[in-house]
């Protein structure tokens, strides 16, 4: 792959990532982002391990920032410091493969992208439409397109999950500067845009859990965000509650995931991925009924 040399003043890809201790990661995603990036912003918040280290030596400008429990927060952080005319905003756990590099060089260059494989375009249509009922809509239906979804290949116990309802697990990544935003409201947001948004279609990857010691760590943080969320929504302590948080939620979850989004074809890790997924919800109930949360 080879960067955009158009304009040697202006940075024409910025590659932005917030970070806290991620030292067994962020080498591996650099790496992958190298020979397309013009820029690269590093927003950490103190990390205790080798992150920022491992950051420098990679050519990043790092940037401390105290820590969020919000990680949008910081993350907005991070594209705000970016000068490039577009902004690649990663997570350190991911990876871009030369295909998806490719393709936001063209982006980058001017050129439109295309998903020409049907399968996939209809898929990530159908995933922008779950997306938009959940969040609503989705930058505007006029104008330019200022962002792309990028669809993710999540890594899980060593390989992709590519059913379970993971895949195309898509991502607002590559935006135009000047118009995106983070609400910084909640973990599972996505960016805003002021513009409208495409699809790129090869996969970035995405090493969120190669080990079960990994995957329980995020849950923890997530169900406690979850239990947070119960408070502001001021959730009642009753048994009806109980039985929705404890029951329903969990088996529905596993049902949908593991049956209907064909998790049982990814094996032991599709049922590990359904099973913990489903117990997202009583543990988060659970800690909202500790005295913490109160």
């Amino acid at each position: 792959m080879t960067k955009n040399k158009s304009n040697k003043n202006k940075p024409m890809l910025s590659v932005v990532l917030a970070t806290r201790n991620e030292e067994e990661n962020i080498k591996r995603c650099l790496e992958s982002v190298s020979d397309i990036a013009d820029e690269i912003i590093v927003v950490d918040e103190h990390s205790t391990d080798k992150t920022v280290e491992r950051a420098k030596s990679h050519g990043a400008k790092v940037f401390l920032e105290p820590h969020h429990n919000i990680f949008h927060i910081t993350k907005q952080k991070a594209l705000d410091k970016a000068s490039g005319e577009w902004i690649l905003q990663l997570d350190a756990d991911e990876v871009v493969t030369a295909k998806l590099g490719r393709e936001i060089l063209a982006v980058v260059n001017k050129i439109p992208p295309k998903v020409n494989n049907s399968r996939k375009a209809k898929l990530f249509k159908r995933h922008q439409e779950l997306i938009q009922q959940r969040d609503g809509a989705i930058g505007t239906e006029s104008g330019e397109v200022v962002g792309y979804f990028l669809p993710r290949a999540n890594m899980f116990l060593g390989k992709p999950l590519i059913h379970a309802g993971v895949y195309p697990d898509g991502v607002i990544r590559l935006v135009k500067n000047g118009y995106a935003k983070f609400p910084q409201l909640s973990v599972h947001e996505q960016i805003k845009l002021d513009g409208k948004v495409g699809w790129l279609e090869n996969d970035l990857l995405h090493y969120d859990s190669p080990t079960l010691t990994r995957y329980f760590a995020r849950m923890n943080r997530y169900t406690d965000l979850k239990a947070q969320e119960l408070k502001k929504d001021k959730t009642r302590k009753n048994i009806w509650s109980f039985l929705i948080y404890t029951v329903y939620k969990p088996i529905y979850t596993f049902v949908i995931l593991y049956f209907r989004h064909k998790g049982v074809l990814d094996g032991v890790a599709g049922f590990l991925w359904s099973f913990f997924s489903a117990l997202h919800f009583p543990v988060g109930y659970w800690k909202y009924m500790t005295s913490k949360y109160n």
